[in-house]
C-alpha cells in the first residue's frame, strides 16, 4: 500500500518534534558520566562513579524508597478516592453533579505555589508536616482529580443498560459496582492509578512546603542537589528513572502484543 506524500510529511513532522521534546533530556547521559565534580559534559575520560554513588549511598536510597511508598500510597488513596467520585457523579448526572465535578478539579487549576501554602497552614496545627501521613494527604488531593478524569472518560463509553439489568436482576449497589462497572472501566481505573503514581513521584513544590528533615523524597533530593551543589549524582538518577520509565514501557509493549488476539 503506497502512502501518500502528506502521510509521510506528518510522520515526519511526528518524529522531529518527539526527538526535540526527548533530547533535552538525553543530555543528562553524558552528563552523568563526567569525572569531575560539577554539573558537565565529560572530556577527554569518562566515569560511573556518580552511578556508584547512587546505588551505595544511603540518603540516596532511602529518597527512592520513600518517594516509592508515598506514590504507591497516594495513588492506591487517589484511586479509590477518584474512582467513586466518578461513578457517584456518572450516577447523579445533573447539572449539580457538574458543579461539584468544577469543585473536586480545582486542585489541577490552582497554582502549586498557592495549594503549598493551603496545606502548610492546615498542617501545622494537625501537627502533620514532616511527616509520612501529611505528604500522603496532600498528593492524594493532588492526584485524585487525574483519576477522577480518566474513569469519567471510561463510563462515558460505558453502556448503562448493563447496570440496570443488574439491578433488575436483584443485585444491590455495590454489587453492581464491583460486578458490573468497576470490570467495565478497569482500563480508566489504571490508567489514573499510573497517573496518580507519576503525579506524587514527580511533585515538588509541596513537598518542598510540608516537609523539612524526616521526609526527603527523590525529587526533593535531586532538586537541593542542582541548587545548591550542583551534585552530578542528580543526572545519573534521572538516567536510572528514564531507564526504569523505558523498561516498564517495554514490558507494558510486550504485555500488550501477547494479549491482542491472532489474526
Amino acid at each position: 500500500m503506497r502512502v501518500s506524500l502528506p502521510a509521510k510529511l506528518n510522520t515526519g513532522l511526528a518524529w522531529v518534534l518527539l526527538v526535540l521534546l526527548i533530547a533535552p533530556a538525553l543530555v543528562a547521559i553524558p552528563v552523568s558520566l563526567t569525572p569531575k565534580t560539577y554539573l558537565s559534559f565529560p572530556t577527554d575520560e569518562i566515569s560511573f562513579q556518580y552511578y556508584h554513588e547512587l546505588f551505595s549511598s544511603p540518603e540516596w536510597l532511602s529518597s527512592f524508597w520513600q518517594s516509592t511508598v508515598i506514590g504507591a500510597v497516594s495513588a492506591l488513596l487517589a484511586t479509590a478516592i477518584g474512582t467513586l467520585c466518578a461513578i457517584g457523579l456518572w450516577r447523579v448526572s445533573s447539572p449539580a453533579a457538574e458543579v461539584v465535578r468544577s469543585v473536586l478539579l480545582l486542585p489541577l487549576v490552582v497554582p502549586p505555589i498557592i495549594a503549598a501554602m493551603a496545606f502548610s497552614r492546615l498542617f501545622v496545627p494537625l501537627g502533620l508536616i514532616d511527616s509520612y501521613t501529611g505528604l500522603i494527604l496532600a498528593h492524594t488531593v493532588l492526584s485524585a482529580p487525574l483519576v477522577l478524569i480518566t474513569v469519567s472518560a471510561s463510563l462515558a463509553g460505558f453502556d448503562a443498560r448493563l447496570e440496570q439489568a443488574s439491578r433488575n436482576l436483584g443485585a444491590s449497589n455495590w454489587v453492581t459496582m464491583w460486578r458490573v462497572i468497576v470490570p467495565g472501566i478497569r482500563p480508566g481505573i489504571w490508567a489514573g492509578a499510573v497517573f496518580a503514581f507519576i503525579s506524587s513521584w514527580d511533585e515538588i513544590v509541596v513537598t518542598l512546603f510540608i516537609s523539612k528533615f524526616s521526609v526527603y523524597t527523590l525529587p526533593r533530593r535531586m532538586w537541593n542537589g542542582i541548587r545548591e551543589n550542583t551534585d552530578p549524582t542528580v543526572a545519573a538518577a534521572a538516567v536510572v528513572l528514564m531507564a526504569i520509565t523505558l523498561l516498564a514501557f517495554a514490558i507494558w509493549a510486550v504485555a500488550a502484543r501477547r494479549a491482542r488476539p491472532a489474526k
